[in-house]
């Protein structure tokens, strides 16, 4: 049976350690240039002081955290917008583009498999490798939500320059066939910025 949940980016589900999972955002700037960002997207600074989209893979990228959603004050209405994902125009410059990010460096995020994980047992022992984002740019102009899925084929364990970080399986019994695409891993993102001393130069 195919599994039904297969794109979504990645969602929070708490925090590692004994901390409370409060799955807290803060407030980040967005450029009005900047391109369109979707929730459950990866984001990272750029030299202005404002967060961008990670490219499609995240690869060697150091993210602030995961795009949750923005506000902003429309150029056509003049009314603010709230909204799952910024659509990269339509804001009156006037104002600040805010975006909200799950930012802690030990939030824990699901992510479905582009791919079949095999068996059970492949997808065990996958816990604690490394992985890259098939579609991490990208996402649904009608939903907001980020297509962004765990890139199976690019599984290594030693290469912590990808971005996801692999800390267990989501038991679901709606996404439990290991041999279709859609498996929710638990993944935790590698090289936080925040955990940086030079965040912007770790970006550029």
């Amino acid at each position: 049976m195919a599994n039904t949940n297969i794109a979504f980016g990645l969602k929070p589900i708490n925090t590692a350690g004994s901390t409370p999972a409060t799955q807290g955002t803060n407030a980040y700037f967005i450029d009005s240039a900047a391109s369109a960002i979707f929730q459950g997207s990866m984001v990272k600074a750029d030299n202005g002081g404002e967060i961008v989209i990670c490219s499609a893979t995240g690869d060697t990228e150091a993210p602030v955290g995961v795009f949750a959603g923005c506000e902003y004050v429309s150029s056509v209405t003049g009314k603010k917008v709230f909204s799952n994902y910024w659509p990269g125009s339509g804001a009156d410059t006037d104002f600040d583009i805010i975006g909200y990010v799950y930012d802690s460096p030990v939030q824990r995020f699901v992510i479905a498999t582009d791919a079949t994980i095999t068996d059970k047992a492949t997808a065990v022992a996958a816990i604690f490798e490394n992985s890259q984002f098939n579609n991490g740019a990208s996402g649904s102009t009608t939903s907001g939500i980020s297509s962004a899925q765990l890139d199976v084929a690019t599984l290594d364990s030693s290469d912590t320059s990808l971005p996801l970080k692999i800390v267990g399986i989501l038991d679901d019994p709606e996404n439990k066939d290991f041999a279709a695409a859609g498996i929710p891993m638990i993944v935790m993102l590698n090289n936080h910025a925040l955990l940086q001393a030079d965040s912007e130069a770790a970006t550029t």
